[in-house]
């Protein structure tokens, strides 16, 4: 008796893979153009839900069974597990270090030290600075730069460029920072070493910062800080009466770069953080929580944990007479990014689908027949890291994918692996913040409380990196030859 095997699922056509994409597109386009801004609070999500139903069908039509396509969402919404974890966790960190004085602190001397017509360039600076240290474009944002907003709020400043300039400046000290999780593995993919791989990223990486820089400058020059001298002084009383500021309030912030900067991973980093903050609004800030408490009938012990608690959950708001400071400091707790998550899910699940179903890897296949040189197969790297970014909504999965796909060919044109390792980190790695459904769009976002369709035109380096790595290429400028010898496994050196 002979037995039946299963057939094997049809390989799917263009037309079926790029039906999905422009049916999102469309949704997404719609959702903007209905909601605006607050088009990720819900509109977007429903957009990638639907597109996934579109997929689904198309993979059910070419043989795909449901419990093949389940288990392909399944294992996209596992690679954002991780993502979804530091999100909670910096929800956390950000009640709690308002409860303690730390934000509130780094405003109130942030005040008084940046001068407005050089606060965008400092905020790129001194962000890019600190995420080179650390290796963490996520640890800068939630600890600085949520600071770097509020300051840039009560001087009266654009916060949609203040974030533009926080991004970039971490953005750009994460990309070149051999304890960045991405800068490491780009080169990994690529078949190279990570000391190598930063050093041809120079080339690209520092003129683009530099033109950030330029933007900046001049955008700080022509600004125009509102609040008047006895505003801003009215601020600073404020948190003086509100918080009693000092250096001492900072502990929470040194506690997370140095454990950043000793390579303990994002998660455990900021939950630390967030127990450091806890600590300092429990000794240092004993009855301003028990007076926002406001809870008679429980011990002022017990009050304090329910604050503290609170903070964590449900963030902290503020109540100090005045409507400015009232809005930067009311915010945080894990609830602030259940809508985040909501939106990471989302878009996981229709990149799951469209990988799983063989839909992306035909785009990507049909995107391989462009190539006819040098300079257009670093371009088309580019633009399938991009494109993945927006599919796939995970920078990890950007990198790696086309990394694996396309490794061969840059060896068989005889270009160092390099070149690969340098177009996936100037295309994947930096362009992941400008999509709002993207883990790393999604968490700037909610982060720093600025839309990403707000902050995307000002984050400068974001921008101009991939442009002058498809310039260099289509010069054929600093493209490395390949070093033709090969370890044993077949790795291309160099």
């Amino acid at each position: 008796m002979s037995q039946t095997t299963p057939s094997q699922p049809k390989q799917p056509s263009l037309l079926d893979a790029l039906i999905p994409i422009v049916a999102l597109i469309l949704m997404l386009a719609a959702a903007v153009y209905l909601f605006s801004s607050d088009s990720s609070s819900g509109a977007n999500q429903i957009a990638l839900v639907l597109a996934a139903c579109i997929a689904m069908v198309i993979g059910y039509k070419n043989g795909y069974s449901w419990n093949q396509m389940e288990r392909g969402i399944v294992k996209s919404i596992g690679v954002a597990t991780g993502a979804l974890l530091i999100l909670f966790s910096v929800g956390s960190l950000i009640g709690t270090w308002i409860l303690a004085g730390t934000v509130p602190t780094m405003i109130y001397y942030g005040m008084q030290i940046l001068n407005p017509q050089y606060f965008y360039s400092a905020c790129c600076v001194l962000c890019a600075i600190v995420a080179l240290s650390i290796g963490s474009s996520w640890t800068v944002a939630g600890t600085l730069g949520i600071a770097l907003i509020g300051i840039s709020s009560a001087m009266g400043l654009d916060v949609n460029i203040t974030a533009g300039a926080i991004i970039s400046g971490a953005y750009f000290g994460d990309k070149m920072s051999p304890m960045s999780d991405t800068t490491n593995l780009a080169p990994a993919v690529a078949g190279t070493d990570i000391f190598s791989h930063i050093k041809h990223m120079t080339w690209t990486t520092v003129p683009s910062i530099i033109i950030a820089l330029i933007g900046f400058t001049f955008l700080g020059l022509t600004a125009e800080a509102t609040p008047v001298e006895n505003q801003l002084t009215d601020s600073l009383a404020l948190l003086e009466r509100t918080f009693n500021p000092g250096f001492h309030l900072l502990i929470p912030l040194l506690v997370v770069l140095y454990l950043a900067n000793r390579k303990m991973p994002a998660f455990p980093t900021v939950i630390l953080g967030t127990l450091a903050g806890a600590v300092c609004a429990a000794i240092f800030q004993f009855d301003n929580v028990l007076a926002y408490v406001h809870d008679d009938a429980i011990p002022p012990l017990l009050a304090l944990v329910k604050g503290i608690w609170i903070a964590m959950f449900d963030g902290y708001v503020a109540n100090t007479g005045d409507a400015v400071l009232d809005n930067l400091l009311s915010r945080g707790g894990m609830s602030s990014m259940v809508t985040t998550v909501w939106l990471i899910l989302c878009a996981m699940a229709f990149g799951g689908v469209m990988e799983v179903t063989g839909l992306l890897g035909r785009i990507l296949q049909s995107i391989l027949t462009l190539v006819t040189g040098t300079s257009s197969l670093i371009i088309t790297t580019l633009g399938v890291c991009i494109g993945a970014n927006v599919i796939t909504a995970d920078q990890y999965i950007a990198i790696v994918l086309p990394g694996r796909m396309l490794k061969m060919e840059y060896t068989n044109r005889k270009l160092a692996a390099v070149n690969l390792s340098r177009a996936l980190e100037d295309s994947a790695t930096v362009t992941s913040p400008l999509v709002p459904w993207n883990t790393c769009g999604a968490f700037m976002a909610s982060t720093l409380g600025v839309a990403t369709v707000a902050y995307l035109p000002y984050a400068f380096f974001n921008l101009v990196c991939p442009l002058i790595s498809a310039s260099y290429a289509y010069f054929n400028f600093k493209i490395e030859p390949l070093d033709e010898r090969l370890v044993s496994d077949g790795t291309v050196v160099g």
